[in-house]
């Protein structure tokens, strides 16, 4: 992998995290448990790789 792959990945790496945290506070927040806004959290950050990887799939 090229530096900027690696660079790119660590990009897309840290924006899903920052979406994971957010949508957790939000959720748990907004009424729901602990685990339920765990689990909201992991799955916007799943999410927002999955498509991150889509794009890059695409782009080639």
């Amino acid at each position: 992998m090229s530096p900027l792959q690696i660079l790119s990945l660590l990009l897309a790496l840290s924006t899903a995290l920052n979406i994971a945290f957010a949508t957790a506070v939000l959720a748990r927040n907004s009424g729901a448990g602990l685990p339920q806004a765990i689990l909201a959290g992991a799955g916007a950050a799943a999410t927002s790789v999955g498509i991150y990887f889509t794009a890059v799939g695409a782009y080639r």
